[in-house]
């Protein structure tokens, strides 16, 4: 029986011979950037699932983080993704539906935590399941979360129950930059390929201030926050040295043909042949940051520091989505609505050290009023639980502050923001028709 099945299997899964690659100019090879990033952002597991059923949920008070409020209200799910919401009873019921009357329960969208490492410092707790910080050096941009990640802690079971369906996990802040973090659908998986969110972008995870002197006054540096900075700013020159090459070589290949020189008598034509460098892992990141392609996520607390980050991002030309902590980011509120970046903060959680000692409870408040985007994170496997209180604690915090704020708002301090944050807005993070 197997070995009738064998050969069945094999003309099934393996490539044959007539579908071999054809031959290709070098010059006009497919970059090795590109190789690379298709290649390792591959699902190894496919997730594979019976098709969802359509539901329609009827009678509930429906938070949209999108400005509506309806009460009542309904959603209508169909193919997995949202088919509509609005106000009162839907027009129209889809065949063979499950109905739900939640009358008296509220609906929001999933929560997102931008800020967390569970599975990489899972429970329990311990030496051998410590794997959120590659400290050996302060720049190990080519280390990625996923590949510690523990699909089986059960912190995301835990974080489910809160509501959190969508989360960002992240190396830890030993490292000046710390390597890559994933964007992940909280949906048991064997391995955290399959968990990956499709369409997240890739992020890093950078830290500043003391966490890095810290670990590397022992080690050899940086000991200070200027020796930070030295650092972080040699890391950007190198990176800047390698997408110069990159480009290079993407355009000779990308002049292929047009590119060919004209050939003297007795000679043959000659083609711009594409030199691609060395692959380098740490630099291969910084170059996808540089290019746009990978959302900087910063650890920092104080307000000299973000903007001594922000300083080397316009020197060697790259964006900062998001500070993370920004305990002191009410300090220049202006500046990060400004520029256009996402402050994940909490609720009132600060004074643990020195750096720390200036949080207020406003924070998020102070920023949605200044046009910042603020986010309540949990960077806890406790907090991941109760985010929608998180975000109601700073809701009351800055209405008795005399800030006027919605629930609307604050809701989407978890949604609609983090989602921002993590580049999958256009997914999740509000209820509309067509989002997950």
């Amino acid at each position: 029986m197997f070995k009738t099945l064998l050969p069945l299997l094999a003309a099934l899964l393996l490539p044959s011979a007539a579908a071999a690659a054809p031959s290709v100019n070098p010059a006009q090879a497919p970059s090795p950037w590109a190789v690379v990033q298709e290649r390792g952002l591959g699902v190894v597991e496919p997730a594979v699932a019976a098709a969802p059923p359509s539901v329609l949920l009827v009678n509930a008070r429906v938070m949209t983080a999108a400005g509506a409020v309806h009460d009542p209200g309904y959603v209508v799910l169909a193919d997995g993704l949202i088919a509509a919401v609005g106000a009162g009873q839907p027009p129209s019921v889809p065949e063979g539906a499950a109905v739900l009357d939640l009358q008296g329960h509220t609906i929001t969208p999933g929560l997102i935590d931008t800020h967390s490492h569970l599975g990489v410092y899972p429970s329990p707790g311990g030496t051998a399941h410590s794997d959120g910080n590659e400290a050996t050096a302060p720049t190990t941009a080519g280390v990625w979360a996923e590949h510690s990640f523990w699909p089986q802690d059960p912190g995301l079971e835990r974080a489910l129950a809160g509501g959190v369906t969508a989360l960002q996990i992240l190396p830890g802040s030993a490292n000046l930059i710390g390597g890559r973090g994933v964007v992940l659908q909280n949906v048991p998986r064997r391995g955290p390929r399959a968990m990956r969110l499709p369409g997240a972008p890739e992020t890093v995870k950078m830290a500043c201030g003391e966490n890095p002197k810290r670990v590397y006054k022992e080690k050899g540096g940086p000991s200070t926050r200027m020796g930070n900075l030295r650092s972080f700013r040699s890391a950007w020159l190198k990176a800047e040295a390698r997408r110069r090459l990159w480009d290079e070589a993407d355009r000779k290949a990308a002049a292929g043909d047009k590119g060919k020189k004209k050939a003297k008598k007795g000679e043959a034509e000659k083609h711009p042949e594409a030199e691609w460098p060395e692959r380098d892992l740490d630099l291969e990141t910084l170059v996808g940051v540089l290019r746009g392609e990978i959302l900087p996520q910063i650890h920092c607390y104080k307000a000299d520091d973000m903007l001594d980050v922000l300083q080397v991002a316009d020197e060697f030309g790259w964006q900062v989505r998001g500070f993370h902590h920004c305990l002191e980011a009410y300090k220049i509120r202006d500046v990060l609505a400004d520029r256009g970046v996402s402050c994940s903060t909490w609720a009132d959680w600060w004074g643990f050290k020195l750096e720390a000692y200036d949080g207020i409870p406003h924070n998020a408040a102070l920023l949605t009023e200044a046009g910042a985007r603020a986010v309540i994170h949990s960077d806890s496997g406790d907090g991941i639980q109760r985010l929608n209180q998180e975000a109601a604690k700073a809701l009351r915090w800055g209405r008795e502050a005399g800030v006027a704020l919605t629930d609307d708002q604050a809701l989407r301090w978890i949604t609609a923001n983090p989602a921002w944050t993590l580049g999958i807005d256009a997914l999740t993070g509000t209820l509309e028709a067509g989002k997950r």
